[in-house]
């Protein structure tokens, strides 16, 4: 058996939960994530779906408990119990860093470009921020060093209708979004 890089994984599940909670709020239930099989390839260094099946159910179970990892259809669906919910939850409580910064401030109408871009510079000097040319997104925006975190962020400024703007954000790893070829 190859070895896996769990931490990697578990780190991203951790954080689908934490944004997960900040967006819709904490209700003490299990979660389910879905992933790509690249995407799971990419987080643990395996290309071989049964170890990474086994790696999944022995990730962290003092942590985020048994996890269940099943195939739907051409993805996998990670299922965490509520006792893995509820670590994430209070790991983060009274959580005032960048996600959340980021959520609270994308939540609002009338915001611009400009205030979002500021969420990402209070947290680092190294931003960068780049005109996507996709017709899927208007912004790329990642932290150049990894810190705070290391997700590129797909920025799009949704048309201003009664008076306010909105902006939406899809979140990916580096190697999901130069798998998309955007």
């Amino acid at each position: 058996m190859n070895t896996i890089n769990t931490e990697r994984l578990e780190k991203n599940i951790i954080d689908n939960i934490h944004e997960a909670q900040l967006k819709l709020g904490y209700d003490g239930r299990p979660v389910s994530l879905n992933y790509t099989p690249a995407t799971l390839r990419h987080l643990t260094g395996s290309d071989d779906m049964g170890e990474i099946s086994e790696a999944v159910k022995s990730c962290s179970p003092g942590r985020l408990g048994a996890m269940e990892i099943r195939p739907v259809h051409d993805i996998y669906c990670i299922t965490v119990p509520a006792e893995g919910t509820a670590y994430v939850n209070a790991l983060y409580s009274g959580d005032n860093g960048f996600l959340c910064r980021l959520v609270g401030t994308v939540r609002e109408h009338g915001i611009s470009l400009d205030d979002v871009l500021a969420v990402f510079r209070s947290f680092s000097d190294n931003v960068a921020v780049k005109e996507s040319g996709s017709e899927e997104f208007d912004y790329l925006v990642y932290f150049e060093d990894g810190v705070p975190d290391e997700y590129y962020y797909c920025l799009t400024l949704e048309p201003c209708m009664g008076g306010g703007c909105h902006i939406t954000y899809h979140r990916f790893i580096r190697e999901d979004y130069e798998d998309l070829n955007f």
